[in-house]
């Protein structure tokens, strides 16, 4: 072969590795970045032309995909949701441009028929000819608790989050965040409708497309002093009726700063009282110096053992990770034995603390999913209870029961449930970088009925609800508990 013969075979077998060079880069390596590039129409239009999978819950369908009712409409299914602004911090949003939220991220492949566990389904369609569809989601959401957490939460047009979880089996059977949104306009087939709507979402004041209950994170105020003393109880520190500062405001350690009782009064008669009072009272001086004596490894070690500091918690939407924060120094332990400092947590994880207490010391991981489904609603998977490890023991859960009794029959009245004994915690916490004239958020952590509790939930109310300055757990926060709780026993709250 002459010379001018090698030098073009060669340039056509270097043009040929090019070529199968290019086409190997795009069909597998960019491959899922080309498919999930929302300028892909070829894809929209394959997932818009299956019937995506329903999202329900006690047997009401939250979610589902129906036929465009426009004829000449080039995407053949319309995601539709029932009653969207009840259930949108749950299903989350479905939107051509803008993507998935919520349960409709999480649960995807489920509902667009990709999972695993439907392949069975998807090699049924294909021998039988069927138009292929997604799988469907169950949740473990009750409806009446949901509405009940709802409507007592907008009712009186507060800010803030409901969790209520089955302490046995870590079902989540109500997750409200207000102000919520209506999911519909985002999923409409119109893109100046949902950009228009994905604007005034983005850019509302507070934000509405935010989850509170596990996305934001909060100072927990008071109800953090069932972490303190649970620590200090598994120590053998501290007891019902041992005796602990009546002092309305004490000198924090390392430190001369000093801490007072929320309403700057004594929490006794005399220079101390038992600690069960304290608990009742909710007084801060006896808890700051309880995590001084606690000490910082025992408190974040009881903290994690409850679920802080666990970056991978889904439910199955992530959920922001819950901290103590450093605790560096004795002034800072202090307060931060009360639920202040760099202490954050989310509604969820105050809602596994007070589930755990109800459950005799063991957390149960919390989830929303109950069932997945095929599209004839055959049972394909069921979430099973999945026990953790035990935080505490059974005498230190019974012993923390009986003070939250206290602590419960010692607040206000207001929505309490005739002939039903609740265990509560409230919480008042300081915010922002000026703390005392803020507004304060106000907690309220319970379960019920004491013995054989039902149902935990825990209510925070952003910016004192309507209180202002003079809110208090036990006035804003207790009422929305105590409704959210009646309606889990079957009551209309």
């Amino acid at each position: 072969m002459n010379t001018p013969l090698r030098r073009v075979s060669l340039a056509v077998m270097v043009l040929i590795l090019l070529l199968l060079g290019q086409a190997t880069w795009i069909q597998v390596v960019k491959a899922d970045e080309y498919r999930a590039d929302p300028r892909n129409a070829r894809v929209l239009l394959d997932e818009y032309a299956r019937q995506r999978g329903q999202i329900s819950a006690g047997g009401e369908v939250l979610a589902q995909s129906v036929q465009s009712p426009d004829p000449g409409d080039r995407l053949r299914y319309l995601r539709q949701y029932t009653d969207g602004p009840l259930y949108a911090p749950v299903t989350g949003y479905y939107s051509q441009i803008y993507g998935a939220g919520g349960m409709e991220r999480a649960m995807d492949p489920v509902l667009n028929g990709s999972d695993d566990r439907l392949f069975v389904r998807r090699i049924s369609d294909a021998i039988t000819g069927r138009d292929p569809a997604g799988g469907n989601v169950v949740l473990s959401i009750d409806p009446r608790v949901q509405r009940a957490a709802y409507e007592a939460m907008t009712s009186r047009g507060y800010q803030g989050s409901v969790v209520a979880i089955r302490p046995q089996t870590g079902e989540i059977l109500a997750m409200v965040s207000v102000p919520s949104y209506d999911p519909n306009p985002l999923a409409s087939h119109s893109g100046t409708t949902q950009q228009q709507t994905w604007n005034r979402l983005t850019d509302s004041d507070p934000p509405e497309l935010t989850n509170r209950a596990i996305s934001e994170t909060y100072p927990p105020g008071s109800t953090f002093k069932l972490v303190n003393t649970a620590a200090a109880l598994e120590a053998g520190m501290i007891q019902p009726n041992t005796p602990v500062t009546a002092a309305p405001r004490i000198t924090l350690p390392d430190s001369t700063t000093t801490l007072e009782n929320y309403d700057g009064k004594p929490c006794g008669p005399g220079p101390t009282v038992p600690f069960a009072t304290a608990f009742a009272k909710s007084c801060n001086g006896p808890f700051a110096q309880l995590a001084d004596q606690v000490g910082a490894d025992r408190l974040r070690a009881m903290a994690v053992s409850l679920g802080f500091s666990n970056p991978a918690l889904t439910v199955p939407m992530p959920v922001e990770a819950s901290e103590t924060g450093p605790m560096s120094d004795g002034a800072s332990l202090a307060q931060s034995g009360i639920g202040q400092r760099d202490v954050r947590l989310t509604p969820l994880q105050n809602a596994m603390i007070t589930a755990t207490v109800a459950n005799g010391g063991v957390p149960m991981s919390p989830h929303t999913v109950a069932q997945i489904q095929g599209q004839d609603l055959s049972t394909v998977d069921t979430t099973e209870p999945d026990r953790l490890a035990r935080a505490f023991s059974q005498s230190t859960a019974d012993t923390l029961t009986q003070l939250m009794i206290g602590s419960e029959n010692g607040g206000t009245s207001e929505g309490k449930i005739p002939g039903v004994q609740i265990a509560s915690k409230t919480g008042t916490a300081e915010w922002g970088a000026s703390p005392k004239t803020n507004p304060p958020h106000t907690w309220y952590d319970a379960f019920g009925p004491v013995p054989n509790p039902q149902v935990a939930v825990s209510v925070i109310v952003e910016r004192g609800g309507n209180r202002g300055e003079e809110a208090t757990g036990s006035s804003v926060a207790a009422p929305i508990g105590r409704a959210v709780i009646a309606a889990a026993l079957g009551g209309n709250g």
